[in-house]
């Protein structure tokens, strides 16, 4: 009997608990979950520690440039040429000297390359008559000093030897009050219009050395002035240039091949090779005559193939016995 009261009064405890622990569960409540939100733009930027601008950060300084080499292998040795000096003579041994005047078209078809675009003559020369390299001399003819114009006596400044080639034209112009006024106004310097040259040179026989050789002593670009609005028939020197003082410079400037490009010649080269084609304009003589004052037309080919033929053959009847 006390067994079961016992057992009834456990089942009764039990019963509360479980009822009790049930209600307490539904009547919690869950607690929500914060999520911290990110301040606003403007509350970080604040936030930030200000910039100091007056500390400047150093900058690296730009790589060099590094230039590629254009091409398999560097031309040194045309740039670094220096040009081969003549040998000396006396005038103890010099047994026949004729002086030549003698000129050049670039037109021909064996001075094409002087008016390659890469390396013309022209510009050759006047590049360095304008850094002071060269000097041009006037090539006006002096009747009392000069009469030929080509003996080197009057120097010109760069700004002058330009004004020779370049041919400059009569423009009217009105002032304010209606009076027309004749003015110069100098064109424009084209290279390509320069398609002559002349070349002053001495034929010497060194007995020393038993050579007959050519010395060239000037060359000269020639242009045809204008005359009262019409041209000139025939082309003069606009200035010359001492050659001697010039070979240095053309020592270095290659000569550009349509044949191949690894000849490696210079201008310097071309002259003293003679590889360009001219003709005899004047030698001298006791009258100071050029070809063309005693031949005409076709006359003046023939005279100068006559003259040289003349010097040859005063060579070759050297060796005659």
């Amino acid at each position: 009997m006390k067994t079961k009261f016992l057992l009834i009064l456990f089942c009764i405890a039990f019963t509360v608990a479980h009822a009790q622990t049930r209600r307490r569960r539904t009547t919690t409540k869950k607690k929500p979950v914060v999520t911290q939100q990110a301040p606003p733009p403007s509350t970080a930027l604040s936030a930030q520690p200000p910039v100091d601008t007056t500390k400047r950060t150093a900058i690296s300084p730009p790589k060099p440039f590094d230039r590629p080499l254009d091409g398999y292998y560097k031309k040194s040795d045309i740039l670094n040429a220096k040009p081969i000096p003549y040998p000396n003579i006396r005038e103890a041994d010099v047994s026949f000297a004729k002086r030549i005047w003698r000129e050049f078209d670039v037109r021909d078809k064996m001075n094409t390359y002087m008016t390659s675009p890469k390396m013309r003559l022209i510009d050759v020369l006047l590049t360095a008559i304008n850094n002071g390299e060269l000097t041009a001399y006037d090539a006006t003819p002096d009747a009392k000093y000069d009469p030929d114009g080509d003996s080197f006596a009057h120097p010109l400044t760069p700004a002058q030897a330009m004004a020779k080639l370049v041919d400059s034209s009569v423009v009217e112009k009105q002032d304010i009050n209606g009076n027309s006024k004749r003015s110069k106004v100098a064109g424009i310097l084209n290279p390509d219009s320069v398609v002559k040259f002349q070349i002053k040179e001495d034929w010497i026989f060194d007995r020393q050395r038993s050579v007959f050789e050519p010395r060239i002593i000037g060359i000269a670009p020639m242009t045809k002035p204008s005359t009262g609005g019409s041209f000139a028939t025939d082309y003069q020197p606009a200035f010359w240039v001492y050659f001697p003082d010039a070979r240095p410079i053309l020592a270095t400037k290659e000569v550009v091949n349509h044949n191949s490009d690894a000849t490696g010649l210079s201008y310097d080269d071309i002259f003293m090779k003679r590889l360009f084609a001219s003709y005899i304009v004047k030698q001298s003589n006791d009258k100071d005559d050029r070809i063309k004052d005693y031949a005409q037309g076709v006359d003046r080919l023939y005279e100068s193939d006559r003259i040289k033929k003349s010097m040859m053959d005063w060579e070759l009847n050297l060796w005659q016995y």
